[in-house]
């Protein structure tokens, strides 16, 4: 007998299955705009490093990682990412992990969920983003039993964070705190980023109610030039502040595969995190850490090798952005780091009204189907707290490709979208 409700799928995976069916029926294969995953490879010198450490007979290569630090990684990717030296902050620790998901979820347990509140006899609260790929979510409150306060992401605020909503979120909830404040900067879907004030004005609230703050900045690597300021360069500054930041090698290097990143942070509360992942996880790879420790440690080159992979985002982006406007669709944000665009879902399309309820999901299945143009859906909020029906296309795919962009203008010139 199942236990978990087949409910509780995890949205991507929800997504494959539409995909497998459209494959079936048509023969054809879809344009798939869904994937927030790389299709490119790592650069061929990270390669290289990798099949170097791979083959070296040395056992530091081979056995368990735990909190090893190998060729100086974590400070390699803190510096690149976050752009800060660690070194240079005896408050601070910097830390490998085995990617951004696993520690998401661990993060709460980081923060004492498990332990009982004897002083204020509370449940433990996270308050999170939505519209979000929601991973700590899912496992704080579903998972894990804690309360959910959402901070909403608002289009018409072009889905900034905004504070005074994170309040009145609380407020709602008739809470006055959070143990922890849970972004995603750049955010997905919403793939904007975040400035200094948007971090200070938010620094001061966690410093004033004691909320340990944490960023997903998975996508911090691939932000346009000015459009993000790091989580990083702002908290060091803040003695008090218990906060972490973590980055990946997934997109910044087109290397899901590696299952590899590092996390910055106030020493107590990166030192919380390594009592709790050493009872779940024992570490990266350690070949693959010691390759990209070694990869980092001439910065012009890596910063080179993540300028291209980003450039050549921006260059899809700049092809597919302008053609869904053409057709008629709205964003519902601007697009200011990664692969992501997020649009508002129409009151009808094809010739055909949508639903009012699920009509997000209503709308994917019906282009899915009439087009093959595969996104992901989305429930955001309106300004007065309704769901907002979103969709989002990523250009994981090669949309520069001249087939490509003719069988997407032939789908696209059939959507005829009303608002």
């Amino acid at each position: 007998m199942r236990r978990i409700p087949a409910s509780g799928i995890n949205l991507f995976q929800f997504i494959y299955i539409l995909v497998s069916e459209y494959r079936k029926r048509t023969g054809q294969e879809p344009l798939d705009l869904s994937l927030g995953n790389p299709d490119g490879v790592p650069p061929a010198a990270l390669r290289a490093l990798k099949a170097k450490y791979s083959a070296d007979p040395g056992h530091i290569y081979h056995t368990y990682a735990e909190d090893k630090d190998l060729n100086g990684f974590a400070a390699g990717m803190v510096g690149l990412h976050g752009g800060i030296d660690v070194a240079g902050f005896p408050r601070l620790r910097a830390l490998p992990i085995a990617g951004i998901k696993t520690t998401s979820a661990m993060v709460p347990l980081a923060c004492g969920l498990h332990l009982p509140d004897k002083v204020f006899r509370r449940a433990f609260r996270v308050a999170s983003n939505l519209p979000a790929y929601d991973v700590v979510g899912a496992w704080s409150g579903s998972y894990l039993g804690a309360e959910r306060t959402v901070w909403p992401l608002i289009s018409t605020d072009n889905m900034r964070l905004k504070v005074s909503r994170l309040k009145e979120a609380l407020k709602r909830d008739a809470a006055d705190r959070a143990d922890l404040v849970f972004v995603i900067r750049p955010g997905n879907p919403a793939a904007v980023g975040t400035n200094a004030a948007e971090w200070k004005e938010l620094i001061a609230f966690c410093l004033e109610k004691g909320m340990r703050l944490v960023n997903d900045g998975a996508y911090a690597g691939l932000a346009g030039d000015g459009s993000h300021v790091p989580l990083a360069q702002v908290a060091k500054d803040y003695p008090d502040l218990e906060w972490m930041e973590m980055y990946s090698v997934s997109k910044s290097f087109n290397d899901p595969g590696a299952r590899l990143g590092a996390l910055v942070g106030s020493k107590d509360f990166v030192e919380d995190f390594i009592l709790v992942k050493g009872n779940t996880d024992s570490g990266p790879a350690p070949g693959i850490m010691a390759a990209y420790g070694d990869f980092l440690s001439d910065r012009p080159a890596a910063k080179k090798a993540l300028e291209d992979i980003r450039g050549l985002y921006e260059k899809r982006l700049t092809c597919l952005i302008p053609k869904l406007k053409a057709a008629g669709l709205k964003p519902a944000c601007s697009t200011e780091a990664g692969f992501f665009t997020l649009w508002k879902v129409p009151q009808a399309v094809l010739g055909n009204g949508l639903p009012a309820e699920n009509r997000h999901e209503a709308f994917n299945r019906a282009v899915i189907a009439a087009t093959g143009i595969v996104g992901v859906h989305f429930s955001g909020f309106t300004e007065d707290g309704r769901h907002e029906p979103l969709v989002r296309y990523a250009v994981c795919a090669d949309v520069l490709d001249q087939k490509f962009q003719t069988r997407l203008g032939e789908g696209l010139a059939k959507l005829q979208p009303v608002y």
